[in-house]
């Protein structure tokens, strides 16, 4: 893949406040490999030979709140304008913001552990298939494939997907071999899959006033379709509750998934959401 330099705007900082260059991070911390970016005139050059001028430079150190990237002479902002307006926030690792709602839990955990919180509440094993029903930048399906299981993850954006692509920290999505990236509404691609054909279910979807069919019954009796007799299944539910009082959006996603005949059910409260599990073959409720 084409190399990309990525800047922040703490990163800007240091540029303008370094004599001469510096030696900076330019992967958004995904490794701890440091880039020397020298200075002449009022140019800074990359390691690519692209030169940025100051007042670009001073530009990006006044904007907190995007990620930008240098690529073949050019300097670009990680964003997307089209129906609506996508950009990577610089957390570390990095979310998407739509509309300026944010896809990752950014305040209480950073979105790698809310990532590992989620994964762990179903915990992958070497050889397992993985379904992933709405990959983002990709953070659930890489960690559940850095556990051994191999993994088909779905995205209906593909605006989302361009972002995915860009970010540093989504390139196994693209070249580790134990992932499928699929383009589709999962609410439609999930009927086209055989009946028990995955181990686990990590199902992180959109809000519910975003992808009300995407909490329905209906879409769980796909989900509970196509496990395997014994398989789990994890479900990002957030917690609304909390912000408007008398309403738990848990509870009705707990009755739907027993309805359809999940067992198990119940809430996991560090990962903001619910696990069930496919009864074995002959075996009842419990």
């Amino acid at each position: 893949m084409e190399t990309l330099y990525f800047l922040t705007a703490r990163d800007a900082r240091r540029l303008l406040f370094a004599k001469g260059g510096a030696r900076l991070n330019l992967d958004l911390r995904k490794t701890n490999r440091s880039w020397l970016i020298t200075l002449e005139g009022d140019e800074f050059i990359f390691p690519d030979g692209t030169r940025v001028g100051r007042d670009v430079i001073e530009r990006i150190a006044r904007d907190e709140g995007s990620v930008y990237f240098v690529r073949g002479g050019g300097v670009y902002k990680a964003a997307i304008a089209g129906e609506g307006f996508y950009k990577l926030v610089p957390t570390i690792p990095p979310t998407i913001e739509i509309n300026g709602i944010r896809m990752h839990r950014t305040k209480e955990v950073n979105p790698l552990q809310d990532t590992r919180n989620k994964v762990n509440a179903v915990k992958p094993k070497e050889g397992e298939t993985v379904l992933d029903t709405c990959m983002g930048l990709g953070y659930t399906a890489i960690e559940a494939s850095k556990r051994g299981a191999y993994v088909i993850t779905i995205e209906k954006d593909p605006n989302v997907i361009q972002l995915a692509r860009i970010n540093p920290w989504s390139r196994e999505l693209f070249t580790g071999g134990k992932i499928q990236v699929i383009q589709g509404d999962a609410f439609e691609v999930v009927k086209k899959f055989n009946d028990e054909s995955f181990d686990v279910v990590i199902h992180d979807p959109p809000r519910f006033s975003l992808a009300g069919q995407l909490y329905s019954e209906e879409f769980y009796r796909e989900l509970f379709r196509v496990l395997k007799p014994g398989g789990r299944l994890f479900h990002y539910v957030g917690n609304p509750g909390k912000k408007y009082r008398g309403k738990d959006l848990q509870k009705g996603v707990m009755e739907r998934l027993r309805r359809v005949g999940f067992v198990g059910v119940k809430r996991v409260e560090e990962a903001l959401g619910v696990v069930g599990r496919k009864p074995e073959k002959g075996r009842g409720k419990d």
